[in-house]
C-alpha cells in the first residue's frame, strides 16, 4: 500500500475515534508559527510573548487562583444571561410564528432594536444600573434574545401547514398541536439559534466585562492591559477561543446535528 494511504487510514481512524483531541491538529502550525517568530524576535518580547511564557503565565494564574475564579465568573455570568434570553426568546419567536397579528405588532420593533448594537447600551446601562452584574447580563439577555427569535420564527413558519391541520382534523386539542407537530418540527431551528445566540452572547460578555467588570476574563485583560503585561493579554485571548471551541464542538454542534437526525432533517451515513 503507498504509504500516504496508510498514513492518511491511521489518520482516518484516530480522528473518528478521538474527534475531539484530533480537532486541535489544525492548532499545530498556528504555534509553531507563533514559536518561531517570538524566538526569532521580530517583536520585542515584552510585546510578543511566545507559547513558553503564556505556558507559565497560565501555570502562574491557576495556582494563584485568579484565572479559575475568574472563568468561574464569566461562565456564570453567560449562563444566567443565556438562560434569560433563551426564556424570552424563544415563546416570542413561537407567538411571532404563528400569529400573524404578533408579527405585524412587533417585528418593526424587533427589527429596530436588532439593529441597535448591544455595546450601545452601555452608557445608559452604566446609568441606570452602574458597574456590576445587572448590566452585564442585559448585555448578554440582548445579544442572545435576536438570534433566538429569528431562528424560532424560521422553525415555526417552516413546518408545513399541512401537518398542524391533519392534527386538528383528527381531532388533537390545539395545544398538544404547538407542543407534538409545531415545537418538534421547529426544534432543528431553534436549536441553531440557542447556538448562535450563546456566540454572541460570549463575545457581548467579554466585551462587556473590559468596559465595566471587576472580574472575569475579560477583565483579566483589560486589567493586563493597564499593567502592560502583553502575556496575560494573550493567555485570556486563548482562553477564550479554546473554552469556546470546545464547548461549541464537544457540546452544542453534537446537540444540533442530535436534534436534525432525530426529527429527520439529517440523515445518518
Amino acid at each position: 500500500m503507498n504509504p500516504a494511504l496508510q498514513a492518511w487510514g491511521y489518520y482516518a481512524r484516530w480522528t473518528a475515534r478521538w474527534p475531539g483531541v484530533a480537532a486541535l491538529v489544525p492548532f499545530i502550525p498556528v504555534v509553531a508559527i507563533w514559536w518561531l517568530v517570538a524566538s526569532l524576535e521580530v517583536f520585542p518580547r515584552a510585546f510578543f510573548p511566545g507559547p513558553a511564557e503564556v505556558v507559565r503565565g497560565f501555570v502562574d494564574l491557576t495556582y494563584k487562583g485568579i484565572l479559575p475564579a475568574y472563568l468561574e465568573d464569566s461562565v456564570g455570568r453567560l449562563l444566567l444571561g443565556a438562560g434569560f434570553g433563551m426564556a424570552i426568546g424563544i415563546p416570542l419567536g413561537i407567538l411571532v410564528g404563528l400569529s400573524q397579528t404578533a408579527y405585524r405588532a412587533t417585528w418593526p420593533i424587533i427589527l429596530f432594536f436588532q439593529a441597535i448594537g448591544d455595546i450601545a447600551w452601555l452608557p445608559i446601562l452604566l446609568i441606570w444600573f452602574g458597574f456590576g452584574l445587572t448590566t452585564m447580563t442585559f448585555v448578554i439577555v440582548y445579544t442572545v434574545v435576536f438570534p433566538v427569535v429569528f431562528n424560532t420564527v424560521l422553525g415555526v413558519r417552516s413546518v408545513p401547514r399541512d401537518l398542524p391541520r391533519a392534527a386538528l382534523s383528527l381531532g388533537a386539542p390545539r395545544w398538544r398541536v404547538l407542543t407534538e407537530v409545531i415545537l418538534p418540527g421547529a426544534l432543528p431551528n431553534i436549536v441553531t439559534g440557542l447556538r448562535n445566540g450563546l456566540g454572541y452572547g460570549w463575545r457581548a460578555l467579554i466585551a462587556a466585562e473590559i468596559i465595566v467588570g471587576t472580574s472575569g476574563i475579560g477583565f483579566l485583560m483589560f486589567d493586563a492591559r493597564r499593567a502592560g503585561s502583553a502575556t496575560e493579554i494573550v493567555l485570556g485571548m486563548i482562553v477564550l477561543g479554546l473554552l469556546w471551541y470546545a464547548v461549541d464542538a464537544w457540546i452544542l454542534a453534537p446537540i444540533e446535528r442530535a436534534t436534525g437526525q432525530r426529527w429527520g432533517l439529517v440523515t445518518r451515513t
